[in-house]
């Protein structure tokens, strides 16, 4: 693992246990990037992002591990 994926995963693991309140008080790219990881587009909307546009603004680096954190946080309490 590398520090992006840690990055990625505490704060998507911060924001599926706090919610939208702990979601909210991150950057606009985390944000982006752990409601793709969370699968909420009612997030994305909250910032006025579309799922393309949110792509975009994560990056390939970013959304290539995605997935891998959406993963290891479905198989957390």
């Amino acid at each position: 693992m590398n520090d992006r994926y840690e990055h990625l995963l505490r704060k998507s693991r911060d924001a599926k246990r706090g919610g939208r309140d702990a979601w909210g008080v991150q950057s606009t790219g985390e944000k982006v990037a752990v409601a793709l990881v969370l699968n909420r587009a009612d997030w994305l909307a909250e910032i006025d992002y579309t799922i393309p546009e949110a792509i975009e603004r994560t990056g390939a680096d970013w959304v290539a591990i995605i997935p891998q954190v959406a993963h290891q946080l479905s198989g957390e309490k």
